[in-house]
């Protein structure tokens, strides 16, 4: 009897910033570890916010992993014998990252990746939506908005900027849900409380006396 090779496949964790997508993530690796099964883990060079060499969540949840600086740069890096393979921020790499984990699914292994499905103007975030679609499994992971206490599905930005790869946290993004995301008012916080800075600065003096 022929033994025919593991199948492998994909999965892909999507959601807005603070829905858990690096824990479930993490969660996920240290099963398939619990399972004795060979774990690789990687990450985009661009992300360091937390550690180079660590995916860690906003929960403080962390498990070693492996910078790369693009799709063939991980595909290289993948060991013939490894079963499961990580994958977070999956936004942050490049258009290759679909094909390479197809791949790496082709080969019988478990792919697992994490990352955002929209960016701050509500768009769909390559190459992430590619994901979705070859994906065998998808988990949608939610937050809670800020503002209303809602499921929340959309990141919030909170400072002035129009790039789209903008790194940050807690001060720089918030979840809200579909009716309090405006991705109009991208930085309007800070600059109205900047121009306030400015106008009470050039005041005359005679206008800041009691």
């Amino acid at each position: 009897m022929v033994r025919t090779p593991p199948t492998g496949w994909i999965e892909v964790i999507v959601g807005s910033m603070f829905s858990g997508k690096s824990e479930e993530l993490i969660r996920r690796l240290r099963r398939a570890q619990i399972a004795r099964q060979r774990v690789q883990t990687f990450k985009p060079a661009v992300d360091s916010r937390f550690a180079d060499d660590h995916i860690v969540s906003h929960s403080e949840l962390r498990i070693p992993s492996v910078s790369a600086h693009s799709a063939a740069e991980m595909l290289s890096l993948v060991h013939k014998d490894t079963e499961v393979v990580g994958i977070d921020e999956g936004q942050f790499f490049d258009a290759g990252l679909p094909a390479a984990c197809a791949a790496l699914a082709g080969r019988g292994m478990r792919v697992i990746v994490a990352g955002l499905d929209q960016d701050y103007l509500g768009k769909p975030f390559e190459p992430m939506p590619h994901l979705l679609a070859i994906a065998e499994f998808i988990t949608k992971t939610r937050a809670i908005c800020v503002v209303c206490g809602n499921p929340a599905n959309h990141t919030q930005r909170l400072v002035t900027s129009h790039d789209r790869v903008l790194l940050g946290a807690q001060g720089t993004y918030e979840a809200r849900c579909r009716r309090c995301f405006d991705p109009t008012l991208t930085g309007a916080v800070s600059q109205a409380a900047a121009d306030d800075a400015e106008d009470t600065a050039d005041a005359p003096e005679i206008a800041r006396q009691p």
